[in-house]
């Protein structure tokens, strides 16, 4: 796995919105295309923050937002990123390490260009892992 990078496992459909956006859209946003984040970027594409759907039990046990809520009020800003060289043997460390199921991938200049999740280290896992004799 250390010779495995990020920028060959991450996904780059990505889901962006803005400060802005109100949590209802990203909710909406996740739902319909069933995908467990969303990367709030600015107008040059830089990573400004992450909502996850475990935000949204916070967002709605703490104060069951308005139709007037921006996702800029409830987005995680301290978001570990990795660029496309990171081993995923680090980031997979990371991701124990801190909890989280998502980490967005990033370069400059172009900002945000994938995201690796759990389910992309599992897929690599399932379909390298070689199977156990009988």
């Amino acid at each position: 796995m250390d010779d495995i990078f990020a920028g060959q496992l991450m996904t780059t459909d990505l889901y962006t919105v803005s400060p802005d956006t109100l949590v209802e859209e990203v909710a909406e946003t996740m739902l319909d295309n069933e995908i467990g984040s969303v990367l709030v970027v600015d107008g040059d594409n830089q990573l400004l923050g992450i909502v996850t759907t475990t935000d949204y039990v916070g967002i709605v046990a703490e104060s069951h937002p308005k139709a007037e809520t921006t996702v800029e009020r409830y987005m995680s800003t301290d978001v570990v990123t990795a660029t496309p060289q990171d081993s995923i043997r680090d980031i997979a460390d990371a991701m124990i390490e801190h909890g989280f199921h998502h980490v967005p991938v990033v370069s400059e200049p172009d900002g945000v260009i994938g995201m690796l999740t759990t389910s992309d280290l599992a897929g690599y896992i399932s379909h390298v892992q070689t199977p156990s004799p009988s």
